[in-house]
């Protein structure tokens, strides 16, 4: 008996669903608490994780670092390799935005308030940002080539969703941290459930 063409729709969308669900099952949340050499929460430190095989990152939305109260707002912002950023000046006063970084190194000259340019991200890395105008300021940009990353907020926690599971490389960013390219990476295995750890930064 010929079946309906319903009914094949309805079983191609089965044998999708049957396809897509060891990926779906594959994802695992990681939660990581990153604590200063004083034991005390560390903000603004970049967690990372790099899954062997996995996907790359791709720009996707805004990316913005605001110059306001004679600050870089966020301090520390994670984009995908290729991202635009935007600097806009919320500021009253004029600022010049620069870094001398090897991933980036540009030059924005002096521009107002309301006013705004661009930077684009062509190669992973840090770069550290500052102005001509205020050495107080001071903000970073930290281009990576991975979808699981982000930033420990006051508490020191970040949570990245949809990791895959298996063997994995866990990475901890920080300016305080006493390493080669003041980075911490160790191994890590997700399991089906997920991840909670803590890292502890040593003197």
């Amino acid at each position: 008996m010929a079946r309906s063409p319903t009914s094949i729709v309805a079983a191609g969308w089965l044998i999708a669903a049957g396809l897509l669900l060891p990926a779906i099952a594959a994802a695992a949340p990681v939660t990581v608490i990153v604590k200063g050499p004083d034991g005390r929460p560390l903000a603004d430190a970049v967690v990372s994780v790099e899954v062997p095989g996995g996907p790359v990152a791709v720009p996707r939305g805004s990316y913005m670092v605001q110059q306001r109260d004679i600050a870089f707002e966020p301090h520390v912002l994670v984009v995908p390799v290729g991202a635009s950023v935007g600097f806009p000046n919320r500021d009253k006063v004029r600022h010049h935005v620069y870094s001398f970084s090897k991933p980036r190194k540009f030059d924005l000259k002096l521009y107002g308030r309301d006013d705004q340019r661009a930077v684009t991200f062509d190669k992973p890395g840090v770069v550290a940002l500052g102005c001509n105008i205020h050495d107080q300021m001071s903000g970073f940009v930290y281009v990576t080539t991975t979808p699981y990353a982000g930033v420990t907020d006051a508490a020191g926690r970040v949570a990245l969703t949809g990791v895959p599971t298996g063997v994995v490389t866990l990475r901890v960013w920080h300016p305080s941290i006493r390493a080669a390219g003041n980075m911490l990476a160790q191994p890590k295995t997700i399991a089906a459930a997920g991840l909670a750890t803590t890292v502890a930064i040593q003197r």
